[in-house]
């Protein structure tokens, strides 16, 4: 996780500077890293931050235009060619955003529901993947427009997942393969 150190307006758009634990030496300028799965170039970095300009495409299709200074924020770095894959593949194209309905303790784990915008719920199937705020997921359950996950410990406690509450609002982005499949689909 990394944390906002400071928000900055500039026209219609936004600057963030991001905290982080990163090696920044690293990572290049216009690198791509996601921010609770919303992919974002570094136009600045220093010792322990970088900079990512936001457009406002990008804050009127995600939760970032409500982020305030001192937030936590999951960031992941992109996969080389060659690095091992786990979860599913995401793109870091943040698809819709969705509300938490519910989170209830569930043995040492959490069971979180929510409900994603119409008509993105045709692409979340059980045990099929979803990234909630730029985490990779498995689905349990899916009624109509609400699906359900189940966060182990570990999850809960190193992501911001372990914030959530009822009413909340995610960055959503379903399976990769789940969306063309439907393209083809509907173009066939």
């Amino acid at each position: 996780m990394g944390r906002l150190r400071a928000v900055r307006e500039t026209n219609r758009d936004l600057r963030f500077e991001v905290e982080t634990s990163f090696d920044l030496s690293t990572i290049d300028m216009g690198a791509s890293i996601s921010h609770a799965g919303c992919c974002l170039t570094i136009v600045e970095k220093g010792d322990n931050w970088f900079a990512v300009e936001i457009s406002g495409e990008t804050i009127s299709l995600t939760t970032l235009g409500t982020w305030k200074e001192g937030d936590p924020i999951n960031l992941e770095r992109a996969a080389r060619v060659g690095d091992e894959l786990g979860g599913h593949i995401v793109s870091g194209h943040v698809d819709g955003v969705g509300e938490v309905i519910s989170v209830e303790s569930e043995g040492g784990s959490h069971r979180v529901k929510i409900r994603v915008p119409r008509p993105l719920h045709r692409f979340i199937a059980p045990k099929g993947s979803i990234t909630v705020d730029g985490v990779s997921l498995t689905v349990n359950e899916v009624d109509d427009d609400v699906f359900g996950v189940n966060l182990i410990p570990h999850t809960w406690d190193v992501t911001t997942l372990g914030r959530l509450k009822s009413g909340a609002k995610v960055n959503l982005e379903i399976d990769m393969l789940a969306r063309y499949l439907a393209r083809w689909r509907e173009t066939a």
